[in-house]
């Protein structure tokens, strides 16, 4: 491909990727503002509702693993959590396994809410997976699995 070209997909993709990850936001946002916790969950930043999400997804997570997956300093993750285990939302602990790890998991009198919150964006996705057709929507995920693929690829400075 050549370069004007190759620039002008990867902005489209970019764009389009931009407008998928605004319209979860824009679903994560109200919910987090309803349901038993909604004083907790009221006012939450953008980065807070990001590390909630990161933390529930893998269930328990280090502070080490969870400043990596979000592409900040361990300091600024660590301020992070911070404020939401001081909202009650996420709980902070020693590993087990290692005394010298700090885990960090969602609050089982959160999980509720977030698992409400969860399967409204899944069905929003199955929404438009069913707009899009079965045929398309396969198609689409096998180009999302060969994106995985490469993204899951670690640089050479990371071995």
């Amino acid at each position: 491909m050549k370069n004007d070209e190759s620039r002008q997909l990867a902005r489209y993709i970019m764009t389009t990727g931009k407008l998928i990850h605004d319209r979860i936001v824009t679903l994560h946002n109200p919910h987090f503002g309803s349901g038993r916790h909604k004083r907790a969950l009221k006012e939450l930043s953008l980065s807070q509702i990001q590390t909630i999400m990161s933390v529930y997804t893998c269930g328990q997570i280090s502070m080490t693993a969870l400043a990596k997956q979000m592409g900040v300093s361990p300091p600024s993750s660590s301020s992070m959590v911070d404020r939401l285990v001081d909202k009650g939302i996420l709980i902070r602990e020693r590993s087990q396994n290692d005394r010298r790890k700090v885990m960090v998991q969602v609050a089982p009198s959160f999980k509720t809410d977030i698992q409400t919150i969860e399967e409204v964006i899944l069905l929003k996705f199955v929404d438009l997976v069913e707009k899009l057709g079965h045929e398309t929507s396969v198609e689409w995920c096998d180009v999302l699995e060969k994106v995985k693929t490469i993204l899951d690829k670690k640089p050479p400075s990371d071995k």
